[in-house]
C-alpha cells in the first residue's frame, strides 16, 4: 500500500521508486529494487552514464550485477534518465544516492552533488512525496535538506524527508541490498516510516530484517559510527603488527588467539596493508570533523590515529621490500599484485595496493603492476606505473613480488612455478593471504607485516 506523507493509506499501488545518482550505490539500488519488482525510475546528470546503464552495461565491476541489470531492463521496471522533471512526475520515493568525497584540502565532506541533486529535484515535486536519503553525511545535512525541500519544492511542508543509510560491501553489494543485515529508517513521522515500509516491501517480505526506527540524527550517524568501529578494528591488530615487529613476536598468530574471545571475535582483525576505498578513509574523517564542528571532536580524537595507523601500514610495506632489496630500491624490478583497494572490485579510490606501487616507484624501483579487473582504473589515474597482463608477467624478472590485493588466484599461485619466471625469489605478503611454510619450502624468502 502506498502511503505518502499527507496522504496516509488511499492506494493499493507500490510506490514508484526514483533514485538520483547511479554511481556504485544508486545504480546497485536501482538494478536490485526493480529485479525485487518495484518500478524504478534512475536519474543521473551523466548523460553516458546513464545510456550505457539503460544498453545493459555496468559501468563498474560488481559480481552478479551486469546480469541483474538485463534482468531489471527486459522485466520493464527499469529505465533511465536525466530528466529531474520526469523524475517528479513519476517517483512517490525519491533516494539520494549521489557521493560525498572528501573536500579538497580538508577532511570535510563535500556536500555539493547531495545539494544540486535536492534542489533539482525539488523543484519538480507539486504532490506529496518522499524524498530518501542514502549517501553517507555529516549529522545534521538531513536538517538543512529539510528546510530546502520546504523551500524549493511546489508542495511544500507536503514533502518529507527520511534517512536510510545504506552499508554496502564492495564485492557483495547485491547480497546487501536484497538481504540486508538491517534496515535504518530515520524519519519524523509515522507517515514517513509508513512509506519506507511500503518501498522495502520485497525485502521485508522475504526475510526477517530487522528494522531499526530512529531520529533522523541518528540513522546519520550510524553509517559513520560503524565505519569508524570497523576501521578501529583494523587498525589495532596493525598497531598490534606494529609492536610484533619490535619484539618478534607473530601478529597472525596473536590475532587468532584474539578471535577466539566471543567479545572480540576475527572479523576485521586481519593485519596487513590496511584500509582503503571511497568510504573507510574519507568517512572517519568526514566525522572527526563534524564532531570538532560540534564541539565534541575530543570524543572521536583517536580516529586520528586509527588513520595514522593505517597510513604507516604502506610506508612499511615499503620498507620491507627495501629490506629484501639490500636497503636500496634504485632499478629494483618488483612485481606489484594487485591495484584494487578490495579483491572483488574495480575500486581504486585511496587504494593501499597502488599508493605502495607508486611509492616504490619513487624510491627508484622499477614496478609492474597487474590486477584481474583494476587495470584501466589503475592505467587512467597511475600512468607513470608499467603493467601487465597477467601475475606471472608482471613477476617476470622481478626482484621482490609484492602482494598488495588478496584476489584469489594470487592465493592460489604455485611458487614453485612462479620461481621459474622471477629474478629473485623473494615476496612481501602485504595482506598476510599466502602461506609462508609453501613458499619458504619453494625457496623464497617470505615477509609481512608483523611477522618475525
Amino acid at each position: 500500500m502506498l502511503q505518502t506523507a499527507a496522504d496516509p493509506a488511499t492506494t493499493t499501488r507500490s510506490p514508484r521508486l526514483t533514485v538520483i545518482g547511479t554511481g556504485y550505490l544508486g545504480a546497485t539500488h536501482a538494478i536490485c529494487m526493480a529485479v525485487l519488482g518495484m518500478e524504478v525510475l534512475g536519474v543521473d546528470v551523466d548523460a553516458e552514464k546513464t545510456a550505457r546503464l539503460a544498453a545493459g552495461e555496468v559501468p563498474f565491476f560488481e559480481p552478479g550485477l551486469p546480469e541483474l541489470l538485463r534482468k531489471a531492463l527486459d522485466s520493464g521496471r527499469l529505465r533511465f534518465t536525466t530528466d529531474f522533471e520526469e523524475a517528479g512526475a513519476f517517483g512517490d520515493v525519491h533516494f539520494l544516492c549521489v557521493g560525498t568525497p572528501q573536500t579538497k584540502g580538508s577532511d570535510a565532506a563535500d556536500l555539493t552533488y547531495v545539494r544540486a541533486a535536492t534542489a533539482a529535484l525539488a523543484r519538480h515535486l507539486d504532490r506529496p512525496a518522499l524524498v530518501v536519503g542514502k549517501s553517507t553525511v555529516p549529522v545534521g545535512t538531513a536538517a538543512e535538506l529539510t528546510e530546502m525541500l520546504h523551500a524549493l519544492a511546489p508542495a511544500g511542508t507536503q514533502v518529507e524527508l527520511a534517512w536510510n543509510p545504506e552499508f554496502l560491501r564492495e564485492g557483495f553489494a547485491v547480497e546487501d541490498t536484497m538481504n540486508p543485515d538491517r534496515l535504518v529508517f530515520g524519519v519524523s513521522s509515522p507517515s514517513a516510516e509508513a512509506v519506507l515500509r511500503a518501498a522495502f516491501a520485497p525485502v521485508l517480505d522475504m526475510h526477517d530484517t530487522p528494522v531499526v526506527v530512529t531520529d533522523l540524527e541518528t540513522a546519520e550517524l550510524v553509517k559513520v559510527a560503524a565505519n569508524s568501529f570497523l576501521a578501529t578494528k583494523i587498525s589495532y591488530i596493525n598497531a598490534m603488527a606494529e609492536v610484533c615487529e619490535a619484539t618478534g613476536a607473530d601478529v597472525t598468530a596473536l590475532a587468532k588467539a584474539l578471535s577466539y574471545d566471543s567479545r572480540i571475535g576475527g572479523k576485521f582483525l586481519r593485519p596487513g596493508l590496511g584500509f582503503g576505498g571511497g568510504c573507510l578513509p574519507k568517512d572517519i574523517r568526514a566525522f572527526r570533523h563534524r564532531a570538532t564542528e560540534l564541539g565534541a571532536g575530543q570524543a572521536v580524537a583517536f580516529l586520528g590515529e586509527v588513520d595514522a595507523i593505517n597510513r604507516r601500514r604502506r610506508a612499511r610495506t615499503v620498507d620491507l621490500v627495501r629490506e629484501l632489496a639490500g636497503g636500496d630500491l634504485s632499478g629494483v624490478r618488483v612485481a606489484a599484485w594487485g591495484a584494487a583497494f578490495k579483491p572483488d572490485s574495480d575500486d581504486i579510490r585511496d587504494a593501499p595496493a597502488l599508493d605502495v606501487a607508486d611509492a616504490l616507484q619513487r624510491a627508484g624501483a622499477h614496478v609492474t603492476v597487474y590486477d584481474p579487473v583494476a587495470m584501466d582504473n589503475a592505467r587512467r589515474d597511475y600512468p607513470q606505473l608499467r603493467y601487465a597482463t597477467s601475475a606471472m608477467g608482471a613477476a617476470s624478472g622481478a626482484d621482490v613480488v609484492v602482494l598488495l590485493t588478496e584476489w584469489t588466484q594470487f592465493r592460489e599461485v604455485d611458487p614453485q612455478l612462479l620461481g621459474k619466471v622471477v629474478r629473485q625469489r623473494q615476496v612481501v605478503d602485504g595482506r598476510h593471504a599466502l602461506d609462508p611454510v609453501a613458499w619458504r619450502a619453494a625457496g623464497w624468502t617470505y615477509r609481512a607485516l608483523g611477522r618475525p
